[in-house]
């Protein structure tokens, strides 16, 4: 059964902005065998957290329905949950391209907001995120859920990616891909995620990506980065690593000491040999942007 929920309190309004409601509710059918859920924040704060509850998505924010403008829809299509939902704070949504550039990069005084969502999602079904933020912050933890494809886009928002709990994605990802735009984004703990390959795609903005300590499966990163910053945190030194890099003469790379040449535009760490079938292995493109490895402390 699929449900859009608003709840009313009684009360004066300085009490109602401060309680947090459930806006959206979508609860699990016996033939949803896996999720599609494409969620676009505007602008204001998202957090996305796992939850033991049955429902495949819950969302609950410290605001009024009529404080914001959103759409939201549903389909079954075969055994698969399709929910799309787009989320933007009144006032600051129609703020101009140009503007939000400008607000980036010089500030123009405003207090951060403190309007916010939380998205809860089921640790017991397979999700296919699809997330896009524009303005605002995001905090996204995939602590123990089963997520089959992930991509993530950034505007000018920041964005945070981590497994707090340390519990790994309980299935095989097929692909976590991650784009910035004038924002940044932070992933930790990648090897987590079980992902066959990373995509990570780096305009004017920054990424950090994380790779923790060895992967639980095999990666293939593959980094493109424009005028922006990419900034890489190696695994443990017994996981091989190799690197192959398209630069210019435009670019900055900055390799750890642990990389060494070992063919043109191509590096590896001590463990790494030809051909390693464990290895972790980059494949980066880089224009007038900036390529920094470190080691792991």
């Amino acid at each position: 059964m699929w449900r859009l929920i608003a709840l009313a309190f009684v009360g004066s309004s300085v009490a109602v902005s401060a309680q947090i409601k459930k806006q959206f509710s979508v609860e699990n059918a016996n033939q949803c065998n896996e999720v599609y859920l494409k969620l676009k924040a505007k602008t204001g704060n998202c957090f996305i957290r796992p939850s033991q509850n049955q429902d495949i998505l819950n969302i609950y924010s410290n605001q009024d329905l009529e404080e914001y403008t959103h759409s939201f829809s549903n389909e079954m299509k075969g055994n698969t949950c399709a929910v799309q939902l787009s989320l933007q704070q009144d006032g600051n949504g129609n703020r101009g391209v140009g503007q939000k550039i400008s607000y980036r990069v010089f500030g123009n005084g405003e207090a951060p907001s403190d309007k916010f969502w939380k998205v809860y999602l089921t640790e017991n079904t397979p999700y296919t995120l699809d997330l896009d933020y524009g303005l605002g912050n995001a905090n996204i933890d995939l602590s123990g859920l089963s997520v089959k494809k992930l991509r993530i886009n950034t505007a000018s928002a920041d964005v945070n990616i981590n497994y707090n709990s340390g519990i790994e994605n309980k299935i095989n990802m097929d692909t976590f891909f991650v784009k910035v735009d004038m924002g940044t984004l932070n992933a930790r703990h990648l090897n987590l995620a079980r992902s066959k390959v990373v995509v990570a795609d780096v305009g004017f903005g920054n990424m950090y990506l994380d790779f923790g300590t060895k992967p639980v499966i095999n990666n293939r990163v593959i980094g493109s980065v424009g005028a922006g910053n990419l900034v890489i945190q190696l695994p443990d030194a017994e996981v091989p690593v190799v690197v192959t890099i398209n630069e210019s003469w435009l670019c900055s790379i900055k390799l750890s000491n642990s990389l060494k040449r070992i063919a043109p535009n191509k590096y590896a760490n001590a463990a790494y040999q030809e051909n390693s079938k464990d290895a972790l292995v980059f494949d980066l493109d880089v224009s007038m942007g900036k390529i920094i490895f470190r080691e792991k402390n």
